[in-house]
């Protein structure tokens, strides 16, 4: 067993497949699975099972699988801490975002933190929430951005930036020519909330905690996964939803749909940096850190 054979396994892993497994490596199928035959042989047991067309781990695949990304983290942190022995930052780093963070506001940070580090590769995560946070506390991720205050005592965060949420209808209705609604009329309102791990709905939901409502008092006629589905959705008036302005400033400059506010109701939510309390940044990652906070104070300083 070696650390490449392990990449290898990996790759089959998480491509289910090991054709595109092996394009990922430049490796002919053939060799992969002669990697992953070694690989069984070493441990006595079988790792991975051909079902239909997809490549899927056993229950020692899915152990070995778990290991081994320990292992190969550990390896880009060796590479790492030996690069800045040297003066250099160099290596990879895998981050994660929530979806307004990991759409709108890493992507331009990565711009300009690889300009200045040309060494590093950078992988960026976007999921919601609760996963990016799970991702964190397993060690895959080494740091993210979540739109939620997380109560897990594993967690630390510091947060970066405000964000203001808002009402969003469509341009067709019956409130697109109104500045405000009252919360009776929000509540009887077919209304699109995200899915259950969204750090936009946790958001929502503690502001209405705050005013004594309850999102179980709401007319929810869906539940979407993902913003740019909720977007959808309200312009194709299945009903309003709250959402971030910065997810929706394209449709709102293109006016597509319509910023209603709320009476009374509480908006405004910050996006915090969150890594794992009982671990060390690695020097990529403190690195990357150091630019997220001072891109932040800039843009907070020269605010466009």
């Amino acid at each position: 067993m070696d650390l490449w054979q392990l990449n290898i396994f990996c790759k089959v892993v998480e491509f289910k497949s090991f054709s595109k497994a092996g394009k990922k490596a430049n490796l002919s199928q053939p060799t992969v699975s002669s990697h992953i035959k070694d690989l069984e042989d070493h441990f006595g047991c079988r790792l991975i099972d051909r079902l239909s067309k997809e490549a899927v781990p056993t229950s020692a695949g899915k152990l070995l699988y778990e290991y081994a990304k320990k292992l190969l983290r550990l390896r880009d942190e060796t590479e790492t801490a030996l690069a800045e022995f040297h003066g250099n930052i160099q290596g990879r780093l895998i981050i994660g975002g929530s979806t307004i963070p990991g759409v709108y506001i890493l992507p331009r940070i990565i711009g300009s933190f690889v300009k200045e580090y040309p060494g590093v590769t950078i992988s960026l995560v976007i999921e919601d929430t609760e996963k990016i946070v799970k991702h964190i506390v397993q060690g895959s991720l080494e740091l993210g951005i979540v739109g939620a205050e997380i109560s897990d005592k594993k967690i630390f965060q510091e947060k970066l930036i405000s964000d203001e949420m808002c009402l969003f209808v469509s341009q067709k209705h019956k409130w697109a020519d109104l500045s405000e609604v009252d919360m009776d009329m929000l509540f009887k309102e077919p209304f699109i909330i995200r899915e259950p791990g969204s750090g936009t709905l946790k958001s929502f939901q503690a502001s209405l905690v705050n005013m004594g409502c309850n999102k179980d008092d709401m007319n929810i006629i869906a539940e979407m996964g993902s913003t740019a589905a909720v977007i959808q959705g309200i312009k194709n008036n299945i009903g309003v939803s709250i959402l971030s302005r910065m997810a929706v400033s394209d449709e709102l400059q293109e006016k597509k749909i319509k910023a209603v506010a709320v009476k009374g109701l509480d908006l405004i939510r910050s996006f915090y940096l969150t890594t794992y309390k009982y671990k060390t940044p690695s020097p990529i990652a403190g690195a990357f850190m150091s630019s997220i906070k001072k891109e932040i104070k800039a843009q907070n300083e020269n605010p466009a």
